[in-house]
């Protein structure tokens, strides 16, 4: 009679066991899926955030690296028109001092030369990224529209709790994304703790 209850008890628990892998299994085909998904979207050639994230560096380098080369071009461009001009110093150009007149153009022409360096740089990272553009710019549109939806109102900042990236402009990987989202929550609950 000990045997046969010892039978009974074990059966249900040889159930169970055969139960709990039932529901492990599927869990782990899963899993084993997302990273067959992983490696075909790798080999097929599919756009994904990482790469969208290497592509938008790319673009702030070159954009940046533009931007020192026309600020440079603008000054020296600058520089050769004001060193050909005859100045009396004893004059005063709109009230002020000659040499500081010409220093103040030589830096708002430099300025003007930086501000004008995306135009040039977005145009070279346009052709150096042809095949990946349109993916790029779908990409850009679908980050832009994440970070317009779960960003913070910026009218309950104060000292002690500063809005976190309201722009996303300092992501650079899916990593710092979800860092900023919970940036912007830990946001919000301060803001409604202190209210």
């Amino acid at each position: 009679m000990l045997s046969a209850r010892v039978i009974a008890y074990t059966r249900p628990a040889a159930k169970l066991a055969s139960r709990n892998l039932s529901t492990v299994q599927p869990r782990f085909s899963e899993q084993s899926k997302s990273t067959d998904a992983k490696n075909e979207a790798q080999t097929n050639g599919l756009f994904t955030w990482t790469d969208f994230f290497q592509l938008r560096k790319q673009e702030r380098r070159i954009n940046l690296g533009s931007s020192i080369v026309t600020a440079f071009l603008s000054t020296n461009a600058s520089w050769a028109y004001l060193s050909t001009m005859q100045i009396d110093p004893m004059q005063t150009i709109m009230g002020f001092d000659p040499l500081v007149v010409v220093s103040a153009a030589l830096m708002a022409s430099g300025a003007f030369g930086y501000l004008l360096g995306p135009i040039f740089g977005t145009t070279v990272f346009k052709m150096k990224q042809k095949t990946n553009l349109a993916n790029y710019n779908k990409k850009t549109k679908d980050f832009l529209r994440h970070v317009i939806t779960n960003r913070v109102d910026s009218s309950s900042q104060s000292f002690s709790n500063p809005v976190p990236d309201y722009y996303g402009e300092k992501i650079g990987s899916v990593a710092e994304y979800r860092q900023w989202l919970r940036d912007c929550h830990a946001f919000r609950r301060k803001a409604k703790e202190f209210l």
